[in-house]
């Protein structure tokens, strides 16, 4: 028994390294005869069988960047757009001069839904390659995804200044300005339910939204209702755009109630840095019966289709500088308007939670306070209209009763519809 079990073992062992030497055995065919049957396997829906001879073509030729770039395709035709990445990332490193594979590398990224990284390749193709009218594409594309539309239209608005016979480029010009909406109407409503002591709190948002070649204005009408008491606001938000890669976002709101300031205000300056990042510094002004200020500031980095976002908040007062911050995460699919959110936050910022309270904020923010949120944003075909849910729960101490707190549920649901 023994005997049959050792002789079992050593014939297991044997077949193994029969296999792992097969697998070792380096490439010594014709690397263009194999590739261009690679090429007819893929063709002709083989593609794994088309991989792994492209792959073993490469085990003797890493640098054959076109077998290389071609895998890069295949994975990319599979939805397999982390591979192809790899493999695109490897071609461009080592032959930047190749604007066939920026394109390729480019479309991976659109395709799997990264509008943000594709901005950022074109942006460094058109560095090599400048004037370029297929890359010029990619990068208004990329623009209109990511809802710079405007600035989509002005990129290709300059190239067939200078190009007036790059029929490729009119027509592209002609699509986008056929489904260009510069005007937003928007309506958002939220609910506010508290575990005790509160009602509930209700607040309603009408805003109206232009874009222009000098950045976005909004106009919004607050409504709400708190405390058995109905109050409303006249706010106004413009985001300026100063010059390439920075841009402004200034605020100011009235009312005549005590369920708003009297008065607010703010700015804050965003300044695009290399490799995705964002920062931003500003501040905001809030002014019932006394006035407290809030200085802010983010660090956002878009990676494939994911942002990461972080903003603390710091208000000073007569018992120090209070502080609070929030995390935000958000997963993009094919564009900007369609996107699945999560934020955590600590610590409660009047500028963030203004509505909760009356005119008494400035205690409320060293509150002991943890709030999760998740939200969902989708539009409709052409981006016609847009919509989105948000469910907040926060667990919150109470601001005349420290030591003891209460749970907030907040739902929220938004709609927009864009217009010529």
């Amino acid at each position: 028994m023994i005997n049959k079990s050792i002789f079992k073992v050593t014939l297991l062992f044997i077949l193994f390294s029969f296999f792992q030497m097969q697998g070792q055995i380096a490439y010594n065919g014709n690397p263009d005869t194999s590739f261009e049957t690679a090429r007819k396997l893929a063709f002709n829906q083989q593609r794994k069988q088309a991989q792994d001879t492209l792959i073993n073509i490469l085990t003797k030729y890493p640098n054959y960047h076109e077998i290389r770039s071609f895998l890069a395709t295949t994975y990319a035709w599979d939805g397999d757009y982390k591979k192809a990445r790899k493999e695109f990332a490897y071609v461009i490193e080592k032959a930047p001069e190749n604007k066939e594979n920026w394109i390729a590398a480019i479309k991976n990224e659109s395709w799997s839904e990264a509008p943000y990284e594709a901005l950022e390749m074109s942006k460094k193709a058109l560095k090599i390659f400048p004037n370029d009218s297929d890359l010029t594409i990619l990068k208004a594309t990329a623009l209109k995804n990511t809802n710079n539309s405007l600035e989509a239209q002005n990129t290709i608005k300059e190239f067939v200044t200078k190009n007036p016979d790059d029929q490729k480029s009119k027509e592209f010009l002609d699509d986008l300005n056929s489904t260009l909406r510069t005007n937003t109407i928007g309506i958002r409503s939220a609910v506010d339910l508290y575990s005790k002591t509160f009602d509930p709190m209700q607040y309603y948002t009408l805003s109206y939204g232009k874009q222009t070649k000098y950045g976005s204005i909004i106009g919004k009408y607050n409504f709400n209702r708190r405390f058995n008491e109905n109050g409303s606001q006249i706010e106004f938000d413009l985001y300026p755009k100063i010059t390439k890669g920075l841009y402004a976002y200034l605020n100011v709101g009235f009312a005549n109630t005590f369920l708003f300031p009297d008065l607010r205000y703010g700015a804050e300056l965003y300044k695009s840095l290399p490799h995705s990042l964002e920062i931003s510094a500003g501040f905001r002004t809030l002014k019932y019966s006394t006035t407290t200020n809030i200085y802010t500031g983010s660090i956002g980095w878009y990676t494939g289709n994911s942002y990461w976002s972080l903003r603390p908040y710091f208000t000073p007062g007569e018992g120090g500088t209070s502080t609070s911050a929030a995390l935000n995460y958000r997963k993009y699919r094919s564009n900007a308007d369609n996107y699945i959110s999560f934020m955590y936050s600590m610590g409660v910022s009047p500028e963030v939670n203004q509505f909760l309270f009356d005119t008494n904020d400035s205690p409320i923010v060293n509150l002991k306070t943890q709030r999760f949120n998740i939200s969902y944003f989708f539009s409709t075909s052409k981006n016609k209209n847009a919509w989105g849910a948000q469910f907040d729960i926060a667990h919150q101490e109470i601001s005349f009763d420290p030591g003891n707190y209460f749970w907030i549920y907040s739902l929220t649901l938004s709609w927009d519809l864009r217009f010529k």
